[in-house]
C-alpha cells in the first residue's frame, strides 16, 4: 500500500470485496443452519430471536470495523484509531457472535471426535489464554504490524487471527454448548483477570516507547496536530486502559453473579435448615 495522501472524510466508507463476501457469507450460513437446515436435520430447537440479533449485531460491528470512516482512520493516518478497530474486533464482536450462537451449534460434529476433543482443548481457560495472547503479541511486533499495512494479505490475516482467537477466548466465560461447558465462576474471574495482562502489558510497552515503533505511521499525513509518537502514546493507554477494563468489567459482572447465587443458595439452606423439625 502506498502511503496516502491527506483527505480523509467521516463519511468515506471502503467496500473491500473480501470483507464484504466473508460477511455475508457468515450472515447466510448463520441464518441457513439454525433456520432449515437445523429443521430437516433436527439438529436442536428454534434459536431464539435475541440469539439471531446478537450474531447479526456481532457481524454488523466486524462489517464497520472493517469498512468504515475507523478503517481508513487506522489505516491510513492514526495508529490510535487502529487499536480502536482491534477492540473492535477483539472484546466486541467476538461476545456478540458467541452469545449469539446456539447451545447446539456443536451437536454435528459429536460423531468426529477427534474434532470435538481439539475443540475442547483450545477452548480450555489455559490454553485459550495461551492462543489469544500469542496472537495479540505476535501481530504487535513492529515488522509484523508495518507488514500488514503495507500488504492486503497478512493484513487479512491478522484480523481473522484477532476474530478466530477472540473468540476461543470468550468460550470459557460465555459458551452454552454443552460440550464445551463454562469455566467455574472462580476460574472465570483469574481467567479474565490474566487476559487484562497481556493486553495491558503491550499497551503500557507501546505508551512509554521513546521511539516510534511503528514507522508506516511517520510515513502518512498528520491529522488534528498529532505528532507520530503522541498518536503512538495514545493508542497505547487505548489498549492498556480500554482493553484492560472491558475485561475487568466483565469480572465485576462475574463476580457479582457469583455471589447472587452463592447468597440465593445461603438462603434456601437456612430455610430449608428452618423448615426441618428438631428432633
Amino acid at each position: 500500500m502506498d502511503a496516502p495522501s491527506i483527505g480523509f472524510s467521516w463519511f468515506e466508507w471502503h467496500f473491500h470485496p473480501d470483507v464484504i463476501i466473508g460477511v455475508l457469507f457468515l450472515e447466510t450460513l448463520y441464518f441457513l443452519v439454525v433456520g432449515p437446515i437445523r429443521k430437516r436435520l433436527r439438529w436442536g430447537d428454534p434459536v431464539e430471536p435475541r440469539k439471531i440479533a446478537w450474531f447479526t449485531a456481532g457481524m454488523i460491528v466486524i462489517y464497520v470495523a472493517l469498512t468504515s470512516a475507523i478503517h481508513e482512520l487506522s489505516e491510513s493516518y492514526l495508529f490510535s484509531a487502529h487499536m480502536i478497530q482491534h477492540l473492535l474486533l477483539i472484546v466486541i464482536a467476538p461476545p456478540m457472535l458467541v452469545a449469539g450462537s446456539p447451545s447446539w451449534i456443536l451437536r454435528p460434529i459429536q460423531s468426529y471426535w477427534r474434532l470435538l476433543a481439539v475443540a475442547r482443548f483450545i477452548t480450555r481457560p489455559l490454553v485459550a489464554f495461551f492462543i489469544f495472547s500469542v496472537v495479540l503479541s505476535v501481530w504487535h511486533i513492529p515488522y509484523l504490524y508495518d507488514l500488514t499495512l503495507h500488504s492486503r494479505a497478512p493484513h487479512v490475516l491478522e484480523h481473522l487471527l484477532f476474530i478466530s482467537s477472540s473468540v476461543i477466548m470468550w468460550l470459557p466465560v460465555m459458551s452454552s454448548m454443552p460440550e464445551i461447558p463454562r469455566a467455574t465462576h472462580p476460574v472465570q474471574i483469574l481467567y479474565l483477570f490474566g487476559l487484562s495482562l497481556p493486553m495491558g502489558m503491550i499497551g503500557a510497552a507501546i505508551t512509554f516507547s521513546p521511539n516510534v515503533l511503528y514507522s508506516w505511521y511517520a510515513t502518512v499525513p498528520r491529522l488534528w496536530g498529532l505528532s507520530v509518537l503522541e498518536d503512538q502514546q495514545i493508542g497505547g493507554l487505548i489498549m492498556k486502559l480500554l482493553g484492560g477494563a472491558a475485561f475487568l468489567v466483565v469480572t465485576a459482572v462475574i463476580f457479582f453473579i457469583w455471589f447472587a447465587k452463592d447468597e440465593k443458595g445461603e438462603i434456601v439452606t437456612g430455610r430449608a435448615e428452618f423448615l426441618s423439625p428438631e428432633e
